[in-house]
């Protein structure tokens, strides 16, 4: 249960550590751009290599694709919802979405994995995913305004989250003997649809905006280093 504890905090403090950078400092713009598309990258590595791939591997292909599309869907149609009522402060409203979306099933397989070698690997990867992520949506959510109450509450928000996924783990972990294979693969598999969807509608697009034509580079780094880092 402790080491439980230990990997849930370690996927949670970059979150929020994340988040108070973003909101304590004004970061430059291009700054920005590079820390989000080289989290991009990582977080196509993860989806791929760590969650979908495993997930593929366990399932039929057919489950592991519904799962992945369900994922996918569930953000989407999420993001559009905020898009429609939050208007320009819907961005970073939508990686906190993201984070959830795909941190509470990347946590629960982290949890019952930890058993197995492939812990620490999914460990590295959501942390490295999680820092720019958390720093990107917590200064678009400051400098957009709206509803989210001062840099304050929106740190609070980010610690909610965080808490969130300790506990997903450490909830998982304890479960681990009764959650089957097949609902490990399932939630991978979501949890990689909802990734790919993230990086599609907010994460990229959002970097491409504010960084402009070589953020791919970065983004192909962020890819490498998490790659490198699995294997």
């Amino acid at each position: 249960m402790t080491t439980a504890l230990l990997y849930g905090l370690a996927t949670a403090l970059p979150l929020v550590g994340g988040a108070w950078l973003g909101l304590r400092w004004h970061i430059p713009r291009p700054l920005l751009a590079a820390l989000m598309a080289f989290g991009a990258g990582t977080m196509i590595a993860a989806a791929s290599s760590e969650l979908f791939e495993p997930a593929f591997r366990s399932v039929a292909a057919w489950h592991a694709g519904l799962a992945l599309m369900a994922g996918a869907g569930t953000y989407a149609i999420a993001s559009h919802l905020l898009d429609t009522r939050l208007g320009t402060a819907s961005v970073g409203w939508g990686l906190m979405l993201g984070s959830l979306l795909d941190g509470i099933p990347e946590n629960t397989a982290l949890g019952v994995s930890l058993t197995g070698s492939g812990g620490i690997v999914l460990l590295v990867a959501i942390a490295i995913g999680n820092t720019p992520e958390a720093i990107g949506s917590a200064a678009t959510m400051r400098d957009a305004g709206g509803p989210t109450g001062g840099s304050r509450r929106i740190l609070l928000l980010w610690a909610a989250t965080g808490a969130v996924l300790v506990l997903v783990t450490v909830g998982a972990h304890a479960l681990g003997d009764s959650i089957g294979s097949s609902s490990v693969a399932t939630v991978q598999a979501f949890a990689g649809g909802a990734t790919i969807a993230v990086l599609a509608d907010t994460l990229m697009p959002e970097a491409y905006t504010d960084g402009g034509w070589w953020v791919g580079l970065t983004t192909a780094l962020g890819f490498f280093v998490a790659f490198v880092l699995g294997g």
